[in-house]
C-alpha cells in the first residue's frame, strides 16, 4: 500500500493530508491550498540555493498547479464580482513570477510570491474568525 514512499514518515504525511482534505470544510480547504503553495515556494527557494535544479523546477511546478488549479479555480466569479476578478489576475501574476523565478533563478521573485501568498492566507484565515463570530 505504501510501497511508493521511501519511508513510513512520508506515507504517514500523505495519509494525514488526505484525511485532512476529506474532513475539512471549504474554508479550511482553501487554507490548505495556501499552505501547500507556500510550502512549495519555500522548497523551491531552498532547492535554488542548493543548486538542485530538478527539485526547484518540480516545486515551482507544484506551486503553480496549486495556485492556478486550486486557488484560482475555486473562485466564484459570479458571486465574487470584482474581488474575484482581481484575485484571478493576482493568481495569474504569481504564476508568471514563478515561471520567471524558475527560468532566471530569481530568489526575489520567489520571495515576492511568498509574501503575496502569506498576505492572502492571513486575510483568508481572518475571514474564518469573523464568520465564526458572526455565526455565534
Amino acid at each position: 500500500m505504501f510501497g511508493a514512499f521511501p519511508n513510513r514518515a512520508a506515507a504517514y504525511a500523505k495519509v494525514s493530508v488526505e484525511t485532512g482534505v476529506t474532513t475539512a470544510d471549504p474554508h479550511k480547504l482553501i487554507l490548505m491550498l495556501f499552505d501547500g503553495a507556500l510550502l512549495q515556494v519555500r522548497t523551491a527557494g531552498v532547492s535554488m540555493q542548493s543548486k538542485d535544479i530538478p527539485a526547484k523546477g518540480q516545486a515551482i511546478s507544484k506551486a503553480i498547479e496549486i495556485i492556478i488549479n486550486g486557488l484560482k479555480v475555486s473562485l466564484d466569479m459570479n458571486a465574487g464580482g470584482e474581488l474575484a476578478g482581481r484575485l484571478a489576475a493576482l493568481y495569474d501574476y504569481m504564476s508568471d513570477r514563478l515561471i520567471y523565478a524558475n527560468l532566471n533563478n530569481s530568489q526575489p521573485a520567489l520571495d515576492e510570491v511568498n509574501r503575496l501568498l502569506e498576505t492572502l492566507r492571513e486575510a483568508w484565515a481572518g475571514i474564518a474568525g469573523s464568520a465564526e463570530v458572526a455565526a455565534a
